[in-house]
């Protein structure tokens, strides 16, 4: 006997979900790997104290998908040595400074992505180092890319997540999950953390059935691209959006609309086959049929 379209969704979401060891071979060994790299090259006695480092992003929501391919730490640097005073007018100096730590590391080849430090392991995936001083209040200064800064507050809206998730019954990080790897297969048109607040914002109340979650958001994200930062700090998320890729992106949730809707009637009906097949073309080839 077949699986069950239900079954065939919990499988594909246990399958994308990272393990236990995952959460402390992989994503704290590369958070640990920044405080040591870091700690080592701007000791307390430096004129560039290093202080501590935060997991952010989908780490730290629980929303990071397997393959894990990024891992996004706050990396915050003390202003005890009045280091602020010497980089406020020249971001760009003080990310190449910390890119610069990296030289020599054997096991990382590393790149300045103008915001952050991609760090890349020969065994597959990066770290994105996010150097940062902080204004206090949970709210921080990182480089904007063009020497400037902007405000950033990652743990605020980290905290926000966390409570939309306890708020729909711990059923939303499974859910973004799952409209993650819609992304992945569909050009990546929006970004995680727009998609995340999305998610957090198009649903008042969220039950287990992944099926009608992933339907219903379908139906409903075409109207809430808009979302602003819950961070604060940074106003509505679809700013990067251009018109056609604005386009673009409702397209593909329309789309995805469509074909849920068919999945849903072809599993009334008990056409798990065809409900499987649907899933499959929303979800990417790796959903299992």
């Amino acid at each position: 006997m077949g699986t069950t379209t239900s079954q065939a969704m919990a499988a594909f979401l246990d399958d994308i979900t990272v393990t236990d060891y995952q959460k402390t071979s992989i994503i704290g060994a590369r958070k640990d790997s920044v405080v040591e790299n870091l700690t080592a090259a701007f000791p307390s006695s430096a004129d560039l104290p290093f202080d501590r480092a935060i997991l952010m992003g989908s780490a730290a929501k629980g929303t990071i998908v397997r393959p894990i391919d990024d891992v996004d730490v706050l990396a915050i640097f003390s202003n005890v040595n009045n280091a602020w005073e010497k980089y406020r007018w020249d971001s760009k100096n003080f990310i190449y400074r910390i890119r610069r730590a990296y030289d020599g590391v054997e096991t990382a080849q590393v790149g300045t992505r103008g915001q952050a430090v991609r760090v890349f392991f020969q065994t597959g995936g990066h770290v994105d180092v996010a150097p940062v001083f902080s204004y206090g209040g949970d709210v921080y200064a990182l480089p904007d890319g063009a020497g400037g800064w902007l405000s950033t507050a990652p743990t605020v809206a980290t905290a926000w997540f966390g409570e939309r998730n306890k708020t729909l019954n711990y059923n939303l990080a499974p859910l973004v999950r799952l409209l993650k790897k819609w992304n992945a297969a569909h050009s990546k048109r929006l970004r995680s953390f727009h998609l995340e607040t999305i998610a957090g914002t198009v649903f008042e109340s969220l039950g287990s059935n992944r099926r009608s979650g992933l339907a219903r958001f379908f139906e409903w994200a075409p109207g809430r691209l808009d979302v602003q930062d819950p961070g604060g700090q940074s106003g509505s998320l679809s700013g990067y959006l251009t018109w056609t890729a604005r386009s673009a992106a409702i397209d593909a949730l329309n789309s995805a609309a469509s074909h849920a809707r068919a999945a849903e009637a072809a599993e009334a009906k008990g056409d798990h086959e065809e409900a499987k097949r649907q899933w499959r073309i929303i979800l990417g080839a790796s959903f299992p049929t």
